[in-house]
């Protein structure tokens, strides 16, 4: 049984950033709030609210001089500067690759551009970024969405930072053929195509494949798609008590991935867990013999 954990699993450069920052503000004994969960991983935000910091689901319930952190999916413009405005203490953790693709957004809007964001509308990464243009940007996210659209002149188009590549260059070349005037900024993370990349070759050589990160996590989700089409045995789980009850022994190269929002603790009580899987099964036959 060989155990591969796949290249740039686990957390990303902007959520380790965050998580980073988070933790050092609880040590100095400061009252924290977060506007939704920093990122989508509920053992983490559990760790979180276990040492007081506070999830609340409106800014109305916040007071002047409140330490309020900005997850890292970023959030719409209008809401930052009523923040502003009301002197709440702001810890900006948007991650880059998101604000750069609210900056690319907000820059072709104001020169008067349509905005086409590829993406889950639902998405808080993808509301941020509608904010920044006044919540008039086309959202899309499948090549029959694509289809659809009348006939635009002027155009940017910016991406979800955790879309899968392949749906990106899909909807691009349909969108190239009906747009005139179009500007095209790939802004899925590097993070997020190393992270791809590496699970889908991974997952090729597989006999099963493991994929850790939150239900709730688009990243994760993205990283099952890919590795359920190269691997028919793929599970996406969040922690090691999700793991199928399945002999391991019966799989020569186990896979395993992780999503962006998944800590490299969370990976190795997997691997840990699936290790004792096989002593178990190893110590049972000794005794059996």
């Amino acid at each position: 049984m060989n155990i591969i954990i796949a290249d740039n699993s686990g957390f990303c450069f902007g959520v380790s950033r965050a998580i980073k920052k988070i933790y050092d503000e609880i040590e100095k004994g400061k009252k924290i709030y977060l506007w939704g969960p920093i990122i989508h991983n509920p053992k983490v935000i559990d760790d979180l609210t276990s040492k007081g910091v506070k999830i609340i689901e409106s800014i109305d319930s916040l007071n002047k001089n409140d330490i309020l952190f900005i997850r890292t999916h970023g959030i719409p413009k209008d809401t930052f500067y009523t923040l502003k405005k009301r002197n709440i203490n702001i810890i900006d953790m948007t991650c880059p690759f998101v604000k750069k693709v609210q900056h690319i957004a907000n820059k072709f809007y104001k020169e008067g551009y349509k905005i086409i964001i590829i993406g889950d509308k639902t998405h808080p990464e993808v509301i941020g970024v509608n904010g920044w243009v006044d919540n008039t940007a086309i959202i899309i996210n499948t090549e029959d969405e694509a289809k659809e659209l009348p006939q635009i002149d002027n155009v940017c188009v910016v991406a979800q930072t955790t879309l899968k590549q392949e749906s990106f260059d899909r909807i691009i070349n349909i969108l190239s053929d009906k747009i005139k005037n179009i500007n095209v900024f790939n802004t899925i993370c590097d993070s997020t195509k190393e992270r791809q990349e590496s699970a889908y070759k991974l997952s090729q050589l597989a006999d099963i494949m493991i994929v850790i990160g939150g239900y709730n996590s688009s990243n994760t989700k993205k990283l099952y798609e890919i590795c359920k089409s190269n691997c028919k045995e793929t599970y996406m789980i969040e922690t090691k008590d999700d793991l199928p009850k399945i002999d391991f022994r019966n799989y020569d190269n186990i896979g395993i991935t992780a999503g962006a929002s998944t800590p490299d603790w969370i990976i190795n009580e997997v691997v840990e867990t699936i290790l004792s899987f096989n002593n178990k099964n190893r110590d049972n036959q000794r005794d059996t013999e």
